[in-house]
């Protein structure tokens, strides 16, 4: 079964590019619904990176390597309390994205940018909003 998604205008971000993911039709806990290929590339290229807007969307892909998500990967907005999560499926060079919760149609698909569901560790752009309080 092929769950659609689809990309519309984010309440959640207030940038020039506002946009999130959304569920076109409800989608179950524990259902895979995206599989985002990825372009991995060693750690000691990313300062590369670092110099443009991807470096937002760059995320870990193992201890050596970092990745650029294609498909809808790289705009799943952040939330400390997600509906979504992500497996990432070295054999298949992708990041699994499955509903961590029941998802409803319409409702924005949500991750926790920091990997793991439970981690409310600040990110960067929390800490940079703090420091420029």
């Amino acid at each position: 079964m092929i769950i659609i998604i689809e990309i519309k205008k984010s309440p959640l971000s207030d940038g020039e590019f506002n946009r999130g993911v959304f569920a076109t039709e409800d989608i179950s806990k524990g259902t895979l619904f995206h599989e985002a290929p990825v372009i991995a590339y060693p750690n000691r290229e990313h300062v590369h990176i670092e110099k443009t807007l991807l470096a937002d969307y760059a995320f870990e892909y193992g201890k050596n390597h970092t990745a650029i998500l294609l498909g809808y990967g790289m705009l799943f907005n952040h939330s400390y309390t997600p509906n979504a999560t992500y497996d990432i499926n070295f054999q298949n060079h992708t990041f699994d994205f499955y509903a961590y919760k029941d998802i409803k149609a319409g409702e924005e698909i949500l991750i926790n940018y920091n990997g793991d569901v439970d981690d409310q560790e600040p990110l960067w752009f929390d800490k940079e909003k703090a420091d420029s309080k």
